[in-house]
């Protein structure tokens, strides 16, 4: 953690000595779900985005070197850097000053059309599959290990599987033998072995937004980097309805045994979600998300 407290006041400090002629603008922070940026709206068509834990500070210099780069080449709207802020009045990281992006939290009950969206969604993930990966940020601590082959999620998995196994409260909620046997089965696929390729890799209705009921932008790319395309697919059981996901299946042209990864990153992530913060009593939405999701992969016979 930042060693203060990241609040009205830094923010202003901070937006003085970089930015002074945005300095004066209305502030006000932004509720959020998140766990690694505060966010600060900034008069009514910028933002600040400022790293709450170290481990947030390199995806922020990331969203300002690549976000740039890739934007031209996808269907839907992503943030654009206005500022890169750098250490000062004592603040010892890296921040962003970005544009605003209007529109609510994709959720499926916030969307006109939820095949549309799927079918939205899908055409977005093969846009990004198809830049230009060859420099971009490698799988690894910096996207959360995601991208990463499968069997490097094997023990944390496990652990998570036997973590929530002590936890009665799931007990009526999700089949653990179910899922355990979806686990084993998954480290009998085949690996990724193609060049790896550009991924958002935390999709969920929190990162996408709707407007007039479509979906409109993807947003917080700090995750961001190359890999399997599988660990993107998480989205497909965490978000979309079983019409839905075969909808963005198709459009994101995903071969079987891409899919069958992206069901196992899919449990994988859920399980180490719900271990991690469920026993804490934090980030509830994220947890009935990851519930949500094991709850229609159980249910999946793809």
């Amino acid at each position: 953690m930042s060693d203060q407290p990241i609040d009205h006041a830094l923010v202003r400090r901070l937006l003085a000595a970089q930015f002074p002629q945005w300095a004066e603008l209305p502030l006000r922070p932004v509720p959020s779900d998140g766990t690694d940026n505060i966010m600060f709206r900034l008069g009514d068509d910028m933002c600040v985005r400022v790293p709450q834990i170290a481990r947030a500070v390199p995806n922020i210099s990331k969203e300002q070197y690549w976000l740039l780069r890739i934007a031209p080449h996808l269907p839907l709207r992503v943030p654009r850097i206005l500022g890169e802020g750098r250490p000062a009045a004592g603040f010892p990281w890296v921040w962003s000053v970005v544009d605003w992006i209007d529109g609510e939290e994709a959720s499926l009950d916030r969307l006109a059309d939820p095949l549309v969206a799927a079918a939205t969604l899908g055409e977005f993930l093969l846009a990004l599959r198809r830049i230009d990966a060859s420099d971009a940020p490698r799988s690894g601590p910096e996207t959360g290990g995601r991208g990463l082959p499968l069997c490097a999620r094997d023990g944390l998995t496990r652990r998570a599987l036997r973590a929530m196994a002590a936890m009665p409260q799931l007990d009526d909620l999700l089949e653990l033998p179910r899922l355990e046997r979806i686990w084993d089965d998954a480290q009998r696929l085949p690996e990724y072995e193609q060049p790896p390729r550009w991924c958002h890799f935390d999709l969920h209705a929190g990162n996408m937004l709707a407007l007039d009921g479509r979906l409109s932008a993807v947003i917080d790319w700090g995750m961001a980097g190359a890999g399997d395309p599988a660990a993107e697919l998480h989205v497909a059981w965490g978000w979309a309805t079983p019409d839905a996901r075969e909808v963005l299946r198709d459009a994101a042209e995903i071969d079987q045994h891409t899919w069958a990864r992206g069901r196992a990153w899919a449990l994988s992530i859920a399980v180490i979600q719900i271990a991690y913060y469920l026993p804490r009593g934090t980030h509830p939405v994220l947890v009935d998300n990851a519930v949500k999701s094991l709850s229609e992969l159980s249910s999946d016979s793809a």
